[in-house]
């Protein structure tokens, strides 16, 4: 009988995720499986608690992954934070601002959508102006805007919060391990992301930190969390303690490749990971200015990991999409909602980072354009 697996060709993923894996990870992923509360897992569980506090910038003792790709992260953090008729600010521009305004409606929130163009940031000043004639219980928004490769400015955000009721929450799917996230220093009270992305790790968890006021909420809500599955106050009692009280059976492997990736970002250091996604960056950026093409956003407000390069006219970016496949065995992906069939999306994340990697594409771009 045909085996499928068999057929799986290494690609080289350059697109807006999942990115390639480390080998060691792929390593990591492999080791035997053991019991979910094997004392052994425990250790590797605190370590990855540990490693993650470190890439979030926080010392909350809620930061753990959770079990699911991305996208739980941002409904964890919605359904444990929104109660019946709560008032939510989402400052969209792009497709997750979109997500997070359909999870929070679903919750059964008052939401107020602040929507900008995409391919922009969010205008600082237009959220003061709504804050000083609205209060709300959440403000939330995108860091790194996956959809269009915008960054945020989820720093000066933060600043206007500061000595509010209000909870900040924050989604740094895209952005963690390849560019800075101070979750404490920034006021953020709420922060998730995703294992897929600059971590390197396959999709399947999602790192998510809860400030102590935002656990303080949780543990007094008026009605429980909606959703047992991602009930923080009862994930706590199997993330912490020296007892832990069996809640569900999380992927093992998967938490052995999230516990290497997060190593090999320690091990290079932080700073050297971040200034290695910057350089390759600008070594992409150069090479598509070269050739006359575009970048949709402006310098800078330009992610590092995730570049939004506008598609030529006479250029067929799903055929473009199609060759790079086929033919170099890379994917890169297709701008989404508005912008499809306008941009193409070039990840830059965690292992692919390289410049040997940058050269590749560019060369690849260059050959099929002028085919």
């Amino acid at each position: 009988m045909r085996n499928l697996l068999d057929g799986i060709q290494s690609t080289l993923l350059m697109g807006a995720g999942p990115s390639s894996v480390a080998p060691n990870t792929y390593l990591a992923l492999s080791r035997n499986t053991l019991g979910h509360l094997d004392p052994y897992f425990i250790k590797i569980m605190d370590e990855v608690k540990a490693g993650l506090r470190t890439l979030m910038g926080t010392e909350n003792l809620l930061t753990v992954p959770m079990s699911g790709t991305g996208s739980i992260g941002m409904e964890a953090a919605f359904v444990n934070m929104v109660e019946q008729g709560d008032k939510v600010l989402v400052l969209q521009n792009g497709v997750f601002g979109q997500r997070m305004v359909d999870v929070a409606s679903r919750l059964g929130a008052d939401v107020k959508e602040l929507a900008f163009k995409w391919g922009t940031p969010v205008d600082v000043q237009q959220v003061a102006d709504e804050l000083k004639s609205n209060d709300y219980k959440i403000v939330a928004v995108v860091y790194a805007e996956t959809s269009t490769g915008v960054r945020n400015p989820v720093e000066e955000i933060g600043k206007l919060l500061r000595g509010k009721d209000t909870f900040y929450l924050v989604d740094t799917v895209t952005a963690l391990g390849g560019m800075p996230v101070e979750v404490d220093k920034w006021g953020i009270d709420i922060c998730y992301a995703g294992s897929q992305k600059c971590l390197s790790c396959p999709p399947g968890a999602s790192p998510i930190t809860f400030s102590p006021k935002a656990v303080e909420f949780i543990n007094s809500r008026k009605a429980p969390v909606p959703n047992w599955y991602l009930d923080m106050s009862l994930l706590t009692k199997y993330w912490d303690g020296n007892t832990r009280v069996y809640h569900h059976t999380p992927p093992i492997n998967m938490f052995y490749g999230i516990y290497q990736a997060i190593q090999n970002i320690l091990e290079e250091g932080t700073q050297n990971v971040y200034a290695r996604h910057q350089s390759a960056h600008e070594q992409l950026v150069k090479g598509i200015e070269d050739m006359g093409w575009e970048m949709l956003v402006d310098k800078d407000y330009r992610l590092p990991m995730l570049n939004a390069v506008v598609v030529p006219d006479g250029v067929d970016e799903a055929k473009l999409r199609e060759i790079l496949l086929k033919e170099y065995n890379t994917e890169i992906s297709a701008g989404l909602g508005a912008l499809n069939g306008k941009i193409v999306r070039i990840g830059l994340m965690g292992y692919n980072a390289q410049p040997h990697n940058v050269e590749f594409i560019l060369d690849a771009l260059k050959k099929i354009a002028n085919s």
